[in-house]
């Protein structure tokens, strides 16, 4: 009997099991709900751009608005730069950090915070657009669209009590839209003042925090309001308008205008100690004055003599003569090889009385550190003539343009006559058959003069300048430019050969008073060289 009930009931569950099976397959085929629609569809160009956003939400700023502009190649070079930046932002981060975190845990009895582990992980923050505003003020707005979502890895030890608590930041992610403001800006590098940055929106902030291995952010309802703390709390510090302003530099020094002529007479020098094994040096003084980016004026260069006398005269404009310091600095120059410093000092300008000419004899030395032993060494003594003239009232410039305004002739220039400045600046696509080690060559009325060189270099850069005291105004004479190539290896095939040249009328000058343009070279293909003449009166 028991036998029999388990073989029926064993028939009987397979019976219906296939019996189910098939009512079921029949009733979902033949039985469709009848309030089911067919999709709409609809072309993308057809559809609202806030529906489109909804459907698309990682679309870069650039495609939504027109007025964002693409950001790839800062995207790439934030990717091959991010492995140093983020030990740079770290240290600056820690830097940051340390003097804050000490003054604020003594309010809660904490005996220490430090960071045992900060990197930013391998994956950079990415640009999504930027939009750019322009402004009557002296100002550059930028608005990046910036989303980074990163694997940083963030561990910090909190000790207080005895006890120790390690939390650990994990799978942050930042999306913010912040405003950048550069202002003022200022004729000195890098250009402006002071960074400002704001928050247009509330930023968008999300991570993971471990506590003692355990991920806080899963307990019920903290999410949201950890987030929604810190989002409230930026807004409050940096939602525009309020800002975080960074101080690059002081806008008052950048915006200094001149207030006098400094006159330098490069008299000679005297028991110059000699620094080629084989003969005497070969002396010549650069001299420039502290805060300032113009490159340094430079003498000529005595051959062969530890006694020169060079009676050079130098014109140079003042800024702040209360802390501007005038350098100078005697070299020994060489042919081949780095020019060797022979001596230096300096002549603190508030020590000149204005108007008044004063003849200075200085003792060179080494370094500038006066606990130097080496500077007690003798080196020789430089004599200058050294004098400052103010300006008037009505000489003043009253903006920042006027600093550009071209400089009188210095006192003694002949009355119908006047100064000649020549700098030559750059050159572009200047190549040899042979070598390029370019320098420029200048003759003008019978005188020879010459840039430095620079070594294997198609866009060489001198900034150097050249004057020409002159008893009248050039209107007939010429200025010939040539760039030079001359070989670093000894050899006589091929030690020198010719770059290209220019032939400028020096009319134009005189009558304009100043010119400054990029000159195509003859005999060169496509080099060009960039000239500025300038003719000072008295």
């Amino acid at each position: 009997m028991g036998i029999l009930s388990t073989i029926t009931t064993s028939l009987g569950f397979g019976v219906g099991t296939s019996i189910g099976l098939v009512i079921g397959y029949y009733m979902f085929i033949y039985f469709q709900p009848t309030d089911v629609k067919d999709p709409i569809i609809q072309p993308l160009v057809e559809v609202d751009p806030k529906a489109l956003q909804q459907m698309f939400p990682e679309i870069p700023s650039w495609v939504k608005n027109p007025d964002y502009d693409r950001l790839d190649w800062l995207n790439k070079f934030i990717e091959y730069m991010w492995p140093y930046l983020d030990k740079a932002i770290c240290k600056t981060a820690r830097t940051i950090a340390k003097p804050i975190i000490a003054e604020q845990i003594p309010k809660y009895k904490i005996d220490s915070v430090e960071f045992e582990e900060l990197n930013l992980g391998c994956l950079p923050p990415t640009f999504q657009g930027m939009k750019v505003y322009t402004t009557d003020e002296k100002e550059l707005i930028m608005e990046p669209s910036v989303k980074w979502a990163g694997n940083p890895n963030i561990t910090v030890v909190v000790k207080a009590f005895g006890l120790r608590a390690t939390v650990q930041v994990v799978d942050l992610q930042v999306f913010a839209s912040p405003r950048i403001t550069l202002k003022p800006l200022v004729p000195s590098f890098p250009c402006f003042a002071n960074i400002y940055v704001s928050l247009m929106e509330k930023p968008h902030v999300d991570f993971g925090l471990k506590l003692l291995g355990a991920d806080v952010m899963s307990i019920p309802g903290l999410y949201r309001i950890v987030q929604e703390i810190i989002k409230d709390q930026v807004a409050k510090m940096y939602l525009w308008p309020k800002a975080l302003e960074v101080q690059i530099m002081d806008p008052t020094k950048a915006m200094k205008l001149p207030v006098g002529i400094l006159h330098v007479k490069v008299v000679g020098a005297e028991k110059l100690k000699k620094k080629d094994i084989l003969g005497a040096s070969d002396p010549y003084v650069k001299l420039k004055l502290t805060e300032e980016k113009l490159p340094s004026k430079k003498t000529t260069v005595k051959y062969k003599n530890l006694n020169p006398e060079w009676n050079e005269e130098f014109s140079i404009v003042v800024k702040d003569p209360e802390s501007q310091v005038l350098e100078l600095i005697v070299y020994d120059w060489e042919q081949i090889g780095k020019h060797e410093k022979m001596g230096m000092n300096v002549i603190p300008l508030k020590e000149i009385t204005p108007d008044e000419p004063k003849v200075m004899t200085l003792n060179l030395l080494k370094t500038l550190d006066p606990n130097d032993p080496e500077n007690e060494k003798s080196r020789g003594q430089l004599t200058v003539e050294v004098l400052y003239k103010p300006f008037k009232e009505d000489e003043l410039p009253h903006n920042a343009e006027d600093s550009n305004a071209i400089e009188k002739a210095p006192e003694g220039t002949p009355a119908s006559g006047g100064l000649l400045v020549i700098t030559v600046h750059e050159a572009e696509d200047v190549e040899g058959k042979h070598h390029t080690n370019p320098f420029a060559r200048l003759l003008f009325k019978g005188e020879e003069r010459r840039t430095k060189h620079v070594k294997k270099n198609r866009d060489p850069r001198w900034g150097e300048s050249f004057q020409f005291m002159l008893e009248e105004p050039p209107s007939n004479e010429r200025l010939y430019v040539e760039v030079q190539s001359v070989s670093s290896k000894l050899g006589l095939l091929h030690p020198k050969e010719s770059l290209g040249y220019v032939d400028i009328k020096l009319s134009d000058v005189v009558t304009n008073k100043r010119i400054n343009e990029k000159y195509h070279l003859i005999d060169s293909r496509n080099g060009r060289i960039q000239i500025e003449l300038q003719w000072r009166t008295p």
